[in-house]
């Protein structure tokens, strides 16, 4: 059997062979044993406190068993559980750190189809758990489990004001408000389709909402971040300002110009390390970029002074190289966006929040805005069903490579990389037409077949 957590947590089909009631109990149990140890414990302990998680939700409709398995598997454990109900993933992580709490669990796929959930754990102080931590957890699945009786069970409490607490907590990050500025936001049916308009109106925007009805069922079919013509139709037929997309959970945001435009998670990168660097907030004029971003996003960085530090696709990598950098900005071409100053992992709300307050600072448009930086064509192709595990040693895949970037010099770049999970090579190429692009990206998949097909 393969490793249970994948690089965001447990994730799969809910109730299906992996994602079960049973699974969250016992993860949950598990959870409980392993998260409760160290130092902060045993000061909790010393004084008396029983130990305490916050659990949250996406609204699809396994949520509500699985975070009820959940609630019933920590409090089983002795610890007090706060059911913060349907929050975004990240309201979650940043509570934890608010009320101080032992560590969280958010119950979500994100991005992924309905009828998919997920279990993902948030440390004390509201940070995601490295890899050991997580296999600590998974062998404590088959260790004994906490078993206190009598008033040593926890209890499971409603967590009343954590959506205020939440929004509060966002509205303070800003320095200009949004006023009359005119946001479409797509909370994609999901977990933002409370909190997101109630921040933007809150902050002064003039808000319309679209896919804000979630239904347990409807969660990212049709909207959200992985479907932005809606918004973008809604963009055009209003007039107005910019569109803002979160996927189903809300660590992630896109944008939409005035005209329709997609602004990509490396435009709003672009746009906010420059902002920041010229205020002064750019810890060490870094910004923390994966090997994914756009080279128009490193040659923008580049002319204003500020360092990419790039990092593997994931946005925990990306919180690590941040965390080992003292980095304050930092993200992914997705849209997941780390602020330090404000949060511990990607934040959708925020930072569209971010992006509405830099257009009311500067006055601009977002077009202008995100005129700072050239988008290179990229052109990308998984060539599936090649051994991806003879990837690394191969000569003649190394010389084709190296073929192709002396082809392009400084006009573009080359990045294969290998699957860790199935026969499959993704080979990405950026260049500056997109004929150039795909040319070159067709000629490397063909080698790739012939050399490991």
């Amino acid at each position: 059997m393969g490793r249970l957590f994948g690089t965001d947590g447990v994730r799969g089909l809910a109730n299906g062979e992996t994602v079960t009631a049973d699974l969250a109990l016992n993860l949950a149990q598990a959870a409980a044993v392993v998260l409760t140890r160290g130092r902060y414990a045993d000061a909790n302990r010393a004084a008396g406190r029983r130990p305490r998680a916050v659990i949250g939700r996406d609204p699809r409709i396994s949520g509500e068993f699985l975070s009820a398995a959940v609630a019933a598997g920590l409090s089983s454990s002795g610890i007090d559980v706060l059911d913060a109900g349907v929050l975004p993933t990240p309201a979650i992580a940043f509570l934890v750190g608010d009320i101080d709490a032992d560590f969280g669990v958010m119950i979500s796929a994100s991005h992924n189809p309905a009828q998919d959930n997920g279990i993902k754990f948030f440390a004390h102080g509201g940070v995601k758990l490295p890899d050991e931590v997580e296999d600590r957890i998974e062998r404590a699945l088959a260790e004994p489990k906490l078993k206190p009786t009598a008033g040593d069970v926890g209890r499971i409490r409603r967590f009343a004001d954590a959506e205020d607490r939440y929004v509060l907590h966002l509205l303070g990050s800003i320095e200009a408000r949004p006023e009359g500025i005119h946001v479409v936001l797509d909370c994609a049916h999901g977990a933002a389709a409370g909190v997101s308009p109630e921040v933007f109106k809150d902050a002064g925007a003039q808000v319309t909402v679209i896919g804000a009805d979630p239904d347990g069922l409807n969660i990212n079919d049709g909207y959200g971040s992985t479907h932005l013509e809606r918004l973008k139709d809604k963009v055009l037929e209003l007039g107005a300002d910019l569109g803002i997309a979160h996927d189903g959970d809300a660590d992630r945001c896109l944008a939409v110009d005035a005209a329709g435009r997609t602004i990509d998670g490396d435009q709003i990168m672009a746009i906010l390390a420059t902002s920041f660097h010229e205020r002064g907030k750019l810890a060490g004029d870094t910004l923390v970029a994966t090997v994914m971003s756009n080279l128009g996003l490193k040659r923008a960085m580049a002319e204003r002074g500020i360092t990419v530090a790039e990092t593997a696709v994931g946005d925990r990598y990306v919180l690590e190289r941040m965390a080992e950098l003292g980095a304050s900005l930092g993200g992914e071409q997705s849209g997941h966006v780390v602020f330090a100053e404000y949060a511990t992992t990607g934040d959708g709300v925020l930072t569209g929040l971010q992006l509405a307050s830099e257009m009311a600072r500067t006055g601009r448009t977002l077009a202008e805005l995100a005129s700072i930086m050239t988008v290179y064509p990229q052109s990308l192709i998984n060539v599936r069903g090649v051994d991806h595990r003879a990837f690394a040693g191969n000569a003649a895949i190394a010389a084709a490579v190296r073929a192709e970037e002396e082809r392009l010099g400084d006009t573009g770049r080359v990045l294969l990389r290998p699957s860790g999970t199935e026969p499959m090579v993704r080979v990405m190429v950026e260049a500056e037409s997109e004929a150039v692009a795909l040319d070159t990206a067709e000629r490397l998949a063909d080698i790739v077949r012939e050399q490991l097909g």
